[in-house]
């Protein structure tokens, strides 16, 4: 059994066994039968999300009603972040307030050190994604959807296709599939390829992997963390046909791989649009999946 963690900010700080007890829970909440009591004192629960979210925070904030916690809706432009308040100064007031979790999301990397150092700050800390670096909630549910279509990630083959240096999802997914057993592939563009990937896994063209793996994972082009210039002289098209699952690619893999994504998707871009919703697809249940982690991971902070 998992030991109570009073944050949930990186995958790194969790053993094997943590992380595979909080999928066993996970998996209870998504059947119904982890034995979760409604909270007999109200308990708050702040979303703060500094970047856009469709998937992450709705997500939370699903997962947080289904526990019986009371929802405290962030709007940063409605805030005093507007008029120069820092987050931890923000952290700090919903603390006072009586906050007891705050789900955050920001484009500063390790954004939360400050926060769970602090000796004023008593309230849990879950992190919905930092900067390049971690996205733990996105690993923990993807983790889900691996074992419950091949049971065990010992010796499976997973392919991180895309924009690999500017992604938290991939440094999460590529850290934690590689303690586990699995071996991890990285394909894309060289140009946003971090050799600091190398200690996970190993860089191949695409081509080379698609009829190989077991899970073909795309990540989306993070169009925001890149400069004008190579905003302008991208190409959707160009990128589809050189790095992207075509439909041509994905008629070479094997008969019980399956595609992933953790979202947005750009259709015709990481991957056709036919595939998005096809039979090997397994992106709808990633999604479906978010609420059960989430409500794992809020369990684990709040226990």
């Amino acid at each position: 059994m998992t030991k109570n963690r009073k944050h949930f900010v990186s995958v790194e700080d969790f053993s094997n066994e943590e992380l595979l007890y909080l999928l066993r829970r996970a998996r209870k909440f998504k059947n119904g039968t982890a034995g979760w009591t409604m909270p007999e004192k109200q308990i708050f629960a702040a979303n703060l999300f500094f970047e856009n979210s469709t998937r992450t925070h709705n997500s939370f904030h699903v997962a947080e009603r289904k526990m019986g916690l009371d929802v405290i809706e962030f709007n940063v432009q409605e805030s005093a972040v507007s008029k120069g308040e820092t987050l931890y100064d923000t952290i700090l007031t919903l603390d006072a307030l009586g906050v007891e979790v705050c789900v955050i999301r920001s484009g500063v990397d390790s954004y939360y050190n400050e926060l769970i150092d602090s000796e004023s700050i008593h309230c849990a800390i879950v992190n919905g994604g930092d900067g390049s670096g971690q996205h733990p909630s996105q690993c923990l549910l993807d983790l889900m959807t691996i074992q419950e279509e091949f049971g065990d990630f010992s010796n499976l083959q997973i392919a991180i296709v895309g924009d690999i240096a500017h992604s938290r999802v991939a440094r999460s997914n590529a850290q934690m599939l590689s303690k586990l057993g699995a071996r991890v592939f990285f394909s894309g563009p060289e140009k946003w390829y971090n050799p600091d990937f190398d200690e996970y896994g190993t860089w191949k063209p695409i081509d080379e992997l698609v009829g190989t793996v077991d899970v073909m994972m795309l990540l989306r082009v993070q169009h925001e963390r890149m400069n004008t210039e190579e905003n302008d002289n991208f190409s959707k098209e160009d990128y589809h046909e050189q790095y992207g699952l075509t439909l041509a690619r994905a008629e070479k893999m094997k008969k019980n791989a399956i595609i992933m994504h953790p979202a947005p998707v750009n259709r015709d871009v990481e991957l056709a649009d036919a595939l998005v919703e096809a039979p090997k697809s397994r992106i709808v249940k990633q999604m479906a999946n978010g609420v059960y982690a989430r409500m794992a991971i809020l369990e684990s902070v709040l226990s």
